[in-house]
């Protein structure tokens, strides 16, 4: 009997060893997944100058007309624009050997209502749907990879007064800067590299001048030259972009749309 009860401490004890080991190894595995995953994150994000793209230096965007109609609790709003030295609808040049997101669809206009994120607009026009209300519209022509084309007469800017209100408006002489990309959700190779870009209205940017600080996920960068740049290194989920004008000194520009806050999504 003693012998049967000695064999069977030593099978529980030899048992309880194994699971023990067992364990370890399964938390020691757990332990490398977890430092792994955290090595990733750690992956450096990088904010570089976009390569030369296809000049428009004639191209020109001018209202033609803008009509309004009251539909119950919002007005629809309908511009039609001018279109010259630059084809809407059009492939731009190179865009397949850039790597960044281009559109099918082709060359558009970006279309801007206070600081909104754009809709793009692939026809001379662009509609929307608006309360009644004061706004400030920005209208620019696009690649079709989405950069803007930063030459004086390729954007309109105006305030728009919708219904009957009182009317309101922005100074259209001061220093103004509207974020236009990164936007929406970005997949597969399109992750790679997310351009950055931004539109300027009455003001420049210089190393010993005024300046646009861009927060990426917390790091912050300095821009001194408008130009659209790529943005690397990020990982897949949400990615927060901040982008403000300053002077100088560092010091916010006061302005409406002079700060913004996006957020996108890389899956």
């Amino acid at each position: 009997m003693k012998s049967t009860k000695n064999l069977i401490t030593v099978v529980v004890i030899a048992t309880a060893l194994i699971s023990c080991e067992t364990s370890k190894k399964e938390s020691t595995t757990a332990k490398v997944e977890q430092s792994s995953e955290k090595s990733s994150s750690e992956t450096k994000i990088t904010l570089t100058q976009a390569p030369p793209s296809t000049q428009f230096p004639d191209a020109r965007l001018t209202k033609k007309d803008v009509k309004m109609s009251n539909q119950d609790t919002s007005y629809q709003v309908d511009y039609s624009f001018d279109v010259e030295n630059f084809e809407v609808g059009a492939q731009t040049t190179g865009a397949a050997n850039r790597g960044i997101a281009n559109s099918s669809k082709g060359q558009h206009i970006h279309f801007i209502v206070n600081d909104g994120p754009y809709s793009a607009h692939y026809m001379p026009g662009a509609s929307d749907h608006l309360k009644a209300g004061n706004y400030a519209v920005l209208a620019f022509l696009s690649r079709s990879y989405h950069e803007s084309v930063k030459n004086k007469d390729a954007f309109h800017l105006e305030n728009l007064k919708v219904g009957d209100v009182e009317e309101k408006t922005i100074d259209l002489s001061a220093q103004h800067m509207f974020y236009s990309r990164p936007k929406g959700t970005y997949s597969g190779a399109d992750t790679k590299k997310v351009m950055l870009d931004f539109y300027l209205v009455n003001t420049t940017l210089s190393p010993t001048g005024n300046k646009v600080r861009a927060t990426i996920n917390g790091e912050e960068f300095m821009i001194d030259k408008w130009a659209p740049y790529y943005i690397e290194g990020l990982q897949k989920g949400e990615t927060t972009v901040e982008l403000e004008l300053v002077d100088a000194k560092g010091e916010f520009i006061e302005g409406p749309y002079n700060k913004v806050k996006r957020t996108v999504t890389l899956k």
